[in-house]
C-alpha cells in the first residue's frame, strides 16, 4: 500500500524518544551539539503546538474522497489549491517564537529580522503561512528579496509553523480512506508526496519497505518500482551507495540522469512526526558525501503547474 499510516504518538513519549537520539548523536557527533541544541528548542515548539491544535477543530473542509482520488489520479496532491482556512491565531505566537528561537540559535540577525517584519505587519503572517501550506517557494522568495530577507530562513520559518497544521491535516484526509481514495493512494507511485506535494527529506527502511517520508507533513508512501524518485530513472545510472562501508544500514541513493540523491536510513519503526527531521540531522554526512560527488536536491514541484496539466 502506498500511503502509509504513521502513528502521532504522545507527547510524552516522543519527548524521552528525541532526547535519547539527541544524547546518543552528541556522544558520537560532538559537533553537531549546537544543531542539536538548535532543533531541541525548535521541536519543543512544534510539539507544543500540535498539542493545541489536537485540541481544537480542523476546518470543515469540502473535500470529497470521490474529489480527492480523481487528483491523485491526475498527479496532483490532495492540498494543492485548495481554498484551506488556516488557523493564523494560533499559528502566530509560536512563529514569532521560532524566529527568537533561530536568532539565539545560531541566525542572529537575519531571523531576528525577520521575527521585526512579522510583528511590525511588513510581512503580514497568515500570507506566509499561506504560501508556505501552498509550497509557493516564488511567493516567499520573492516576498523576502524585496525586505531584504533571507529566503531560505523565511521558507524555514514559515514551514516549521505550518507543518503540525499540514500533518493533522493530511492525517484527517487519509487515515480512514476507504473506496475510491483508498484505491487512488494504492496507486500514488510518485517520488513527491500525495497530500501536499513536498520531495522526502529521507526513505526510511523498515522491514524490507521503503517508505518516503515527506520532508513538510510527513507523510508516508510506498513506491512498486526501486527507482530514482525525482526522475525514475530504473538504468544503471541509478545506484545505491553506503559511503562508510561499516554502516550498510545507511545509503544514499543517486542519480546520474537528473543529479538527484536521497538518503535511505533502516530502522526498527517509522518515525513519528516531527522526529523524522532527527534522521535527517543525524544523517547530516550523508548529505555531504552526495554533494561532494555533485549530487543535489532538486526544486520543489511547481503545483500551479500540476494542477493544469
Amino acid at each position: 500500500m502506498p500511503y502509509v499510516p504513521v502513528s502521532p504518538g504522545i507527547r510524552p513519549d516522543l519527548l524521552h524518544s528525541a532526547e535519547d537520539r539527541w544524547r546518543a548523536i552528541v556522544e558520537t557527533r560532538p559537533d553537531l551539539a549546537p544543531a542539536i541544541e538548535l532543533q531541541r528548542g525548535l521541536l519543543t515548539l512544534v510539539l507544543d503546538l500540535s498539542g493545541a491544535l489536537e485540541q481544537g477543530r480542523m476546518p470543515r473542509l469540502s473535500l470529497p474522497p470521490k474529489y480527492l482520488a480523481a487528483k491523485l489520479a491526475r498527479g496532483v496532491p490532495v492540498i494543492a489549491g485548495e481554498p484551506i482556512p488556516l488557523p493564523v491565531p494560533t499559528l502566530t505566537p509560536p512563529l514569532l517564537q521560532m524566529c527568537e528561537t533561530l536568532a539565539t540559535g545560531g541566525a542572529g540577525e537575519a531571523a531576528t529580522h525577520i521575527r521585526e517584519a512579522l510583528a511590525g505587519g511588513a510581512i503580514e503572517p497568515g500570507s506566509l503561512l499561506t504560501a508556505s501550506l501552498t509550497r509557493d517557494q516564488n511567493v516567499i522568495r520573492s516576498g523576502a528579496f524585496h525586505r531584504g530577507l533571507s529566503p531560505d530562513l523565511l521558507w524555514l520559518v514559515g514551514e516549521l509553523a505550518v507543518s503540525p497544521f499540514v500533518h493533522l491535516l493530511q492525517r484527517t484526509l487519509f487515515a480512514n480512506a476507504s473506496g475510491e481514495l483508498a484505491a487512488a493512494l494504492d496507486q500514488w507511485h510518485r517520488g513527491y508526496c500525495p497530500a501536499c506535494g513536498s520531495w522526502p527529506a529521507v526513505a526510511e527502511v523498515v522491514g524490507g519497505h521503503r517508505t518516503l517520508r515527506c520532508s513538510f507533513c510527513s507523510s508516508a508512501w510506498e513506491r512498486t518500482a526501486y527507482s530514482c524518485i525525482y526522475c525514475d530513472e530504473t538504468g544503471d545510472k541509478f545506484v545505491t551507495a553506503a559511503p562508510d562501508p561499516e554502516r550498510k544500514d545507511r545509503r544514499i541513493e543517486v542519480c546520474a540522469n537528473c543529479s538527484g540523491y536521497l538518503k535511505a536510513i533502516d530502522l526498527r519503526e517509522l518515525s513519528p512526526f516531527p522526529l523524522l527531521s532527527i534522521t535527517d540531522i543525524e544523517t547530516t554526512d550523508l548529505d555531504m558525501a552526495a554533494m561532494e560527488h555533485g549530487y543535489g536536491r532538486p526544486a520543489m514541484k511547481d503545483m500551479k503547474a500540476l494542477r493544469k496539466g
